[in-house]
């Protein structure tokens, strides 16, 4: 029986072994052969299951002035090509969903490969390359019938989470802000406890720190409030709990999907560039024009050391430089390499003659850099228009809107009444608008007026944020565009959200003038708000992301008009609230127009929004105070991956902004909307046509946590080659990186590209 059994078993492993083979000459015989590209790798991925569909084929180098990687996907018979790849000695290997990273081996342009996959054991190894927000999602919220909080001695939720909208904005923005939360750096703790988590938030970052300079303390206080806001014992508790499931050896219940279709035709190139320092964005043309400056320098913002960060993407040569503001005079210093910035930039934006305009916030006063007081132009009416219409508060003049001739290395500032944030340049291209503005106030620099007199009170102006809810007559609302706002600020009602005006208390038959909860709709209403991400419409007007509060949110639709400040306009979309409560997604941070004057919003919630305003039917009057107008204008979009349970609204990746290619630099087509995927490790492309996202993963390092991205045309006759869509890995820890904690990666900015096909080259 022994032998018998031994002779069967020896019979049945040679027939396995010999059909494998069959098999593997099979897959050979009808794969068609990669061509040779001298300027790229090709090759063929099998594992023991046959060609591997859907695969990245990662090639990195550190033969050139900075690390390099080129990633590419297989087609559906396995087979790849690594394009546009310098002379180098590169090492490649094959990581993919199902299965464990490959071995390395050697490889160098004008050379194929034949790569073997390696198929994961089990889920749990399977698991451990997947996007952050498939962890993130096993993540147990409280219930919606635990809200309003009770505090420490009830339920331990914040009294102020009133509902479980509140409570999941400050899960994503108090974390997500800064990084990613489900990526390896964050599910593995040591100890994954409450005491565990509590002394994690607890730790700091040492003054110095190469990503974070001296403010290591200001983020772990962030944190440690982060849990404050929530209720810490309760916060604390659900994730320890979620640690806890991980460890015992839970994964996520959905399974991410293999790049198909379009996904495979990506092109991914990436370089460390900033030395280790943590980058909040990135500019590298004009967005009106993307063959501006083409071919030339990519400058990133280190904000937290001050530095302007340069790649040279032709030869992959990194620099950085500082500048310093003139503190008394318009003059703008760019100083020598080795000396130390004394600034704090914080976004940077090219304008139509390829220079580098920064919006500067200082915030930290040196001996070397005394603090003014504001400029008398900003509170007098007698020397600036805009503070007779609307003055500025008295108290120290801190934001700077700094341009930088990098070419010629001179530079100038404009002293700002208003607080900045990002910057985005009108269609005309000289007018240049900033968000942050107070809360209450749009603001802008005229650059041209700038370049001709170097007069801030002629180049810059600022307007409040009134709605025209008095508009109550035929004949105003027939002249819709004619319309003026009160001049007589105080006329105007106060801001809509601290009076907390509810959509049952519209107009009614006495055509809305009768007050509701302090509003009197007799008269215009100032909004407040904060203004987060912008974008222009081509029909000149300016529109934003009204960022907080968080629930609920809109969009800000801004005119300046022919005559400033009189004829400024504003216009507020709340996103639509839902009969059952709650609103239909929150946290809008980022906004961008489509060549049609379609905005489309990125939501914190993890959902895209598109609004249409031509569909709107009222504009103006006493319904439009608190921004529900006008639902017949929207229309919502989960994002790719996993929700989270119990939860009705939203997913569990996280959108800082969001970018429209109106000139189609990436290569899916024009008005592509495209979402930072900040907790998904990926850009997200949708299709209009299809309302379906194409998911442009970046599979390594993993980690990637972008703010925002930018389309360039290096060469519009060279196809696909000679344009793309570039964004910077921005996660404030940089160690939380694939291979940061030991030193190997830091901030990375990566080049997307879609060609025709899998191997085209």
């Amino acid at each position: 029986m022994k032998c018998q059994f031994r002779k069967t078993l020896y019979l049945t492993t040679c027939l396995v072994v010999a059909n494998a083979i069959a098999a593997a000459g099979a897959w050979a015989a009808s794969t068609p052969a990669v061509p040779v590209n001298p300027n790229g790798i090709g090759g063929v991925v099998t594992s023991s299951k046959g060609p591997e569909a859907g695969v990245w084929v990662i090639a990195e180098t550190h033969d050139l002035p900075t690390r390099m990687i080129k990633i590419v996907v297989t087609d559906d018979q396995g087979r790849f090509m690594l394009p546009e790849l310098p002379k180098a000695n590169y090492e490649v290997w094959v990581r993919g969903y199902g299965l464990t990273d490959s071995d390395r081996v050697k490889g160098t342009p004008g050379k194929n490969l034949a790569l073997k996959a390696q198929v994961a054991p089990d889920e749990r190894a399977a698991a451990e390359i997947y996007p952050a927000n498939y962890w993130y999602g096993m993540l147990t919220m409280p219930k919606q019938s635990d809200f309003p909080g009770t505090g420490p001695k009830g339920n331990g939720i914040a009294p102020s989470m009133a509902t479980q909208q509140d409570w999941m904005v400050q899960m994503k923005d108090g974390c997500l802000m800064c990084h990613q939360v489900g990526n390896t750096f964050t599910r593995n703790i040591h100890d994954p406890s409450e005491e565990g988590w509590a002394e994690r938030i607890s730790k700091e970052r040492p003054a110095g720190d190469q990503a974070l300079g001296d403010n290591g303390k200001s983020y772990t206080q962030r944190m440690m409030n982060a849990m404050t806001v929530f209720g810490r014992a309760r916060s604390l508790s659900m994730f320890a709990d979620w640690s806890k499931r991980i460890e015992r050896g839970e994964t996520p219940a959905e399974k991410p999907p293999r790049p198909a279709g379009a996904e495979r035709n990506i092109v991914l190139t990436s370089w460390d560039w900033a030395f280790g320092r943590f980058l909040h964005d990135l500019s590298m043309t004009d967005r009106h024009d993307p063959t501006v400056n083409a071919n030339g320098l990519i400058y990133g913002i280190s904000s937290d050391w001050g530095y302007v960060a340069t790649l040279n993407p032709k030869t992959s040569e990194v620099k950085e430089f500082g500048y310093k503001v003139m503190k008394g005079t318009t003059e703008v210093k760019i100083l020598p390499p080795g000396e130390a910035p004394s600034q704090f930039p914080h976004n940077p934006m090219i304008d139509s003659k390829g220079r580098l305009w920064i919006t500067d916030l200082d915030r930290r006063p040196t001996p070397n850099l005394p603090i003014l007081d504001k400029p008398a132009y900003c509170s007098d009416p007698n020397l600036s228009k805009y503070a007779k219409y609307y003055p500025q508060p008295e108290g120290t003049l801190t934001f700077t809107a700094v341009l930088l001739d990098v070419a010629n290395q001179k530079g100038s500032g404009v002293p700002m009444c208003n607080s900045l944030h990002h910057l985005m340049f009108a269609p005309d291209r000289n007018t240049l608008y900033f968000s942050g503005g107070n809360s209450k106030v749009v603001s802008w620099v005229d650059t041209k007026t700038w370049d001709e007199t170097k007069d801030p009170v002629k180049s810059m102006g600022w307007c409040p944020m009134v709605l025209d809810t008095n508009s109550t007559t035929p004949a105003r609302a027939a002249a819709n565009d004619q319309i003026a706002i009160t001049p007589d600020r105080t006329k105007w009602n106060a801001s809509v959200e601290s009076m907390g005006v509810a959509r049952e208390a519209g107009a009614g038959e006495d055509g809305g003038k009768k007050a509701a909860k302090g509003i009197d709709r007799t008269q215009d209403t100032l909004i407040v708000g904060f203004l987060y991400g912008q974008d222009p419409a081509q029909d000149g007007s300016m529109w934003y992301a009204k960022s907080s509060p968080d629930v609920p949110t809109g969009a800000i639709r801004f005119e300046r008009g022919t005559n400033p400040p009189e004829t400024c306009r504003t216009e507020y979309f709340a996103t639509p609230k839902e009969p059952s409560g709650g609103y239909a997604a929150f946290g809008g941070r980022g906004v961008a127009l489509d060549s049609k004057g379609v905005a489309w919003l990125g939501y914190t919630s993890g959902q895209l929004g598109k609004f249409d305003r031509s569909k709107c039917k009222v504009l103006s009057g006493p319904t439009v105070a608190d921004g529900q107008h006008c639902p017949e204008g929207w229309a919502l979009y989960d994002a790719p991956g996993p929700k989270f349970a119990g939860v009705k609204v939203g997913t569990s990746d996280y959108h800082y902004l969001i970018w429209t290619d109106t000139s189609d630099t990436l290569g899916l087509g024009k008005d592509v909307p495209i979402l930072a995927g900040s907790n998904s490790d990926s850009l997200l492309a949708f299709d209009q046509k299809t309302e379906k996202f194409n998911v442009l993963r970046v599979p390594y390092p993993l980690g990637f946590h972008t703010r925002g991205m930018e389309g360039r045309i290096d060469d519009p006759k060279a196809g696909w080659k000679g344009r793309g869509v570039f964004a910077t890995a921005s996660s404030q820890p940089v160690w939380h990186q694939e291979g940061g904690d030991d030193g190997v990666s830091g901030p990375q900015i990566i080049k997307f590209q879609v060609r025709p096909d899998p191997l085209a080259f």
